[in-house]
């Protein structure tokens, strides 16, 4: 049986190899955290992801899913390694490749046999050659000659959905130099291709762009659609309909048109910034992508504004927060507008209660660092809603959307309600007594 080895058990590393090992396969996931592998042998998963823990607890009971810090012992015994591990981004913008190097060189100094190992990281173009040169220098120093192959591979997963993305996805890029690596992926994609998903078939160099230009896409759409809002609030146009109208065209589609405080999480503004920074490597000016990185800061700042002209003197007031996180079904805050806007208004003398389902424990940290002076982690959406003076709805988490505004409206000593995801219509927010305020929305 093919055995697999996932280095790194974050975000991508632990959806891969929980997903791979419900194919069927043997995996192993490899991570340099004893606290996150003992968690893991526990049953207990490092991140919120709907579905994970079923499949985990499902798969580590079939004895198919284990946990290690070995590395060494995960290369010596398993015949397709990815790389899974973070490329965070560096002061100058770029991707922080140090992790992924030092696998590399792991694999180098440890492989005994032909291995096949997979990047699953997001890397910048050519970071697959230099993984293999990082391979093959140390498999020179061992006087050892060994075939590998390189492969990239790249993960489309969204937060909040990851599962169903890995099973199901849109598309399997295959990134490889032989066809011996080509079979050996699409094995490992068996189950997808049965079902007839669509595989493409490149170079290693095409696989790592096919990454950073479908983020920056994305990005872009959610920057484009956030940039008109205000215009459409100064021309009375209503931003909700304006992004049905055009996402009605089979050309544009109606994905990621969703007009909110700004994107976040642990891929867009990393890899936009990325393909910046690849861009001024090359010589080559991406000044639709640096737009895009611009107007997501601009819309932030748009959202501190909004609060600031309509509640005045924001000094002693107090401001209930409903969701921290990035989005919706996800504990995790990296980027998340909330971070900004929450900073920005406590600089203008706001306090704060706050509460998400999942998330608080992860805000607390960054709250803390930032010294944001929250007032309250609260247990529920009407817990925050005690003596504020408004509430800003910042994640659309479902149990947002029925809100009974009766409650919370009595439970408020103030009556703003600042909805940036545009849960609620204005007449009914108006009628049950608030001052409501939403985004491209007159």
């Amino acid at each position: 049986m093919t055995k697999i080895a996932i280095i790194g058990s974050g975000y991508v590393g632990l959806v891969t190899g929980v997903c791979l090992s419900d194919f069927g396969f043997q995996v192993t996931c490899v991570d340099q955290s004893k606290e996150i592998i003992a968690q893991l042998k526990k049953g207990i998963s490092p991140i919120y992801e709907p579905g994970l823990n079923d499949l985990l607890a499902k798969n580590t009971s079939n004895h198919r899913l284990d946990f290690t810090t070995d590395l060494i012992q995960a290369v010596d015994t398993c015949d397709l390694i990815f790389i899974a591990v973070g490329t965070p981004q560096s002061e100058d913008g770029s991707a922080d490749l140090s992790a992924v190097f030092d696998v590399a060189h792991m694999i180098g100094r440890f492989m005994n046999t032909y291995k096949i190992i997979i990047d699953k990281s997001t890397v910048p173009v050519g970071t697959g050659q230099i993984i293999k040169q990082i391979i093959n220098d140390e498999l020179e120093a061992r006087d050892c000659h060994l075939e590998f192959d390189v492969v990239s591979n790249p993960e489309f997963l969204r937060q909040g959905s990851a599962i169903q993305d890995f099973t199901h996805t849109d598309r399997v890029v295959i990134g490889a130099e032989s066809q011996r690596a080509i079979d050996a992926m699409k094995e490992v994609y068996r189950v997808l291709y049965l079902n007839e998903t669509p595989f493409l078939i490149v170079n290693i160099e095409t696989a790592e762009m096919v990454k950073y230009a479908s983020n920056a896409f994305l990005a872009t759409k959610i920057s484009f659609v956030n940039e008109l809002s205000e215009l459409c609030e100064k021309v009375g146009a209503d931003i909700q309909h304006v992004s049905k109208g055009i996402g009605m065209d089979n050309r544009i589609g109606p994905k990621f048109l969703h007009v909110g405080p700004g994107y976040g999480g642990s891929c867009f503004p990393k890899d936009t910034q990325a393909l910046v920074h690849m861009g001024k490597t090359y010589d080559c000016d991406l000044s639709i992508i640096r737009a895009t990185i611009n107007a997501n800061e601009k819309q932030k700042r748009r959202m501190v504004e909004m609060v600031k002209r309509e509640m005045g003197d924001l000094k002693g007031k107090h401001i209930g927060i409903l969701g921290l996180a990035f989005k919706n079904n996800t504990d995790d805050m990296r980027e998340a507008p909330v971070l900004t806007i929450v900073n920005e208004l406590s600089l203008l003398g706001a306090q704060f209660k706050v509460y998400d389902p999942k998330a608080l424990k992860k805000a607390a940290a960054q709250f803390l660092a930032n010294k944001i002076p929250i007032i309250r982690y609260c247990n529920n959406e009407y817990d925050a809603s005690e003596d504020v003076d408004a509430i800003i709805l910042m994640t659309e988490w479902n149990q947002f959307r029925s809100l009974d505004l009766d409650i919370l409206k009595s439970k408020m000593k103030g009556d703003y309600f600042f909805d940036l995801r545009n849960i609620y219509s204005k007449e009914i927010m108006n009628q049950k007594g608030f001052n409501y305020f939403s985004v491209g929305r007159t």
